[in-house]
């Protein structure tokens, strides 16, 4: 946390007023929702199912070099849309209006080693509920890096840059390691846990699942072109799992991006809440699109605001938000991406390193690290 409270110019009627005026927005763009909004969604699954399709036909004939490059950069992108653009936002509800049994938050499944199910309750529910909320929001650090000065260091926390370097490769397996809390419930009898060990199950099944199809059926349907495939399988599932972390690094973790003790959220308001979702997000400024295939998670500060609204819909309540922003003085922290990357891991290396001058240490901060 900062040692200076950019929040401290407001009065709590602001802040109040500053909730009603977001409230006001959110409600504006639902009542305006309809075929429009409902026709991008299903252009956009046409167009995934299309370009993974027509990507894996060419990687039949991979032993050929180009049709290599061609068909690895293809599927990359089909799967970065299919858990960016379309799967993060499906899941989180932002089409359930549509009453589309296929096109649901309920029915959706994606190209993820994380069973859906489980990926909502600790994104949807807990990460989105406790924002950048130290010891409550596994997303912060992903349990397994030191995020605030005032956080005590240990020794592990040397190895930060590379524990998230790795975390980054294999993005989708941490995803799913804290959806399990691993760390926690591998610990004494938790492990015994009849709830614990469903999960886990399921969590196996889905990557079986997912190695199955990845790395046995596609490449076995290849032939010939059997280890290329499997290679640009590998490639495109690398490239997937590298971006999609560093468009969440970039997200929530800059310079500028504030985090939160527990005891700061005790009888929050709703204004109370929505401050906190603009003070602990950031943005990526950038082409449209950029915009897409960050799955318009580029507006992360819109997204947090609200985040059961249409993803296409976002860069129409950013001018507003920003305007908000100016009206009550506070600092919307965007950038474009090579700066937020940069921004993102010099804190990842700084706070990998024990503080210059002694802090003082609160019960959040005292929290054990749980490694995921």
């Amino acid at each position: 946390m900062t040692a200076i409270d950019p929040t401290a110019h407001l009065t709590a009627e602001q802040i109040e007023e500053l909730g009603r005026e977001l409230d006001a927005i959110r409600d504006e763009v639902i009542a305006c929702r309809g075929e429009k909004d409902a026709a991008y969604i299903r252009r956009v699954i046409s167009a995934q199912r299309t370009l993974e399709l027509v990507s894996r036909g060419v990687l039949l004939f991979s032993f050929f070099p180009p049709a290599w490059v061609i068909g690895t950069a293809g599927l990359s992108v089909a799967k970065i849309m299919d858990n960016m653009e379309i799967g993060h936002n499906v899941l989180h509800g932002q089409w359930d209006w549509m009453r589309d049994p296929k096109i649901h938050s309920t029915t959706w499944e994606w190209d993820h080693v994380s069973p859906s199910d489980q990926w909502k309750h600790s994104h949807n529910e807990l990460h989105h509920t406790y924002t950048n909320v130290i010891g409550k929001d596994n997303d912060l650090g992903y349990g397994i890096m030191r995020v605030d000065e005032d956080q005590r260091w240990h020794p592990f926390h040397l190895g930060q840059p590379l524990w998230n370097f790795v975390n980054a490769c294999f993005f989708e397996y941490g995803i799913a390691a804290y959806d399990l809390e691993l760390g926690k419930n591998l610990r004494g009898r938790r492990r015994k846990d009849p709830e614990f060990r469903a999960r886990a199950r399921a969590v196996g099944r889905k990557i079986r699942k997912q190695v199955l199809k990845d790395y046995v059926i596609h490449p076995l349907l290849s032939g010939p072109s059997f280890l290329p495939t499997l290679a640009a399988t590998f490639t495109a599932n690398l490239v997937r799992n590298i971006w999609s972390h560093s468009v969440i690094m970039c997200g929530h973790f800059p310079e500028g991006v504030q985090v939160f003790e527990r005891r700061s959220i005790k009888g929050e308001t709703r204004g109370q809440w929505y401050l906190r979702q603009m003070m602990g997000s950031a943005n990526i400024s950038g082409s449209r699109a950029m915009h897409f295939m960050t799955g318009n998670l580029s507006h992360q500060i819109e997204h947090h605001l609200f985040p059961d609204l249409p993803s296409n819909r976002y860069a129409e309540v950013a001018v507003k938000v920003r305007a908000l922003f100016e009206k009550y003085e506070l600092e919307y922290v965007t950038g474009p991406l090579p700066k937020q990357v940069f921004s993102a891991w010099r804190k990842v290396f700084r706070l990998s390193l024990p503080n210059r001058k002694p802090t003082v240490k609160t019960p959040d901060h005292e929290r054990e690290l749980v490694a995921a």
